[in-house]
């Protein structure tokens, strides 16, 4: 069996390949071509929850929606989003370093929560799992954030760093899934695809 993964992620594609699933790639367009129908911006106020859930249905649907404008054989589209909450706030990827540098220092010395959704679309039917994780970071130097952040590693990645990176030394305490911080929970994302049929 085979699907289509709705994501840019290089780390999605590491995960699912770790999993023995076999896919294609749709790449959505971003910067100013990108598509509003995979705009991750926050509503006000909107619940994190809320938010990855929403997000990440979107970015199934028009997954499937590209794979029907282009004729593709139909085949299930895997879609995830991941996000931070700390202290009720939904942290996403950074603008710019010196945003990185800002996201960073806030998350030095606290929790914070770690929202990946996951969502699996086929022959009109959604599918749609959740993994959340809790995170503690060490408390951070202003010349470990900076040296960080000039390695370009925090730039792409929610939050501003990347559990299976450099950004790993920072991490004191970890309880939920390490995969679904890097963005893709595989024993979630498992039991996702057996809900349609999938064997390990």
């Amino acid at each position: 069996m085979r699907l289509y993964l709705s994501s840019r992620s290089p780390r999605r594609r590491e995960l699912l390949t770790q999993m023995g699933i076999a896919f294609d790639t749709i790449v959505f367009r971003d910067g100013l071509r990108s598509d509003s129908a995979t705009d991750e911006t926050p509503f006000s106020a909107e619940d994190p929850v809320i938010y990855v859930e929403r997000v990440t249905r979107a970015k199934a649907e028009h997954g499937l929606k590209i794979v029907n404008e282009r004729k593709l054989p139909l085949r299930p589209v895997l879609a995830a989003d991941t996000t931070l909450e700390l202290d009720g706030q939904i942290i996403g990827k950074p603008v710019d370093m010196a945003d990185a540098v800002s996201i960073l220092r806030r998350l030095s010395g606290h929790t914070h929560r770690v929202l990946t959704g996951v969502a699996l679309d086929h022959m009109g039917r959604t599918e749609y799992v959740l993994s959340r994780s809790e995170v503690r970071f060490r408390t951070l130097d202003e010349e470990e954030i900076r040296h960080y952040v000039l390695s370009g590693e925090p730039m792409d990645k929610a939050g501003a760093y990347g559990i299976q990176g450099r950004g790993g030394m920072f991490v004191e305490h970890l309880s939920g899934s390490f995969s679904g911080v890097m963005g893709l929970p595989v024993c979630e994302t498992g039991e996702l695809l057996k809900r349609f049929g999938w064997r390990f």
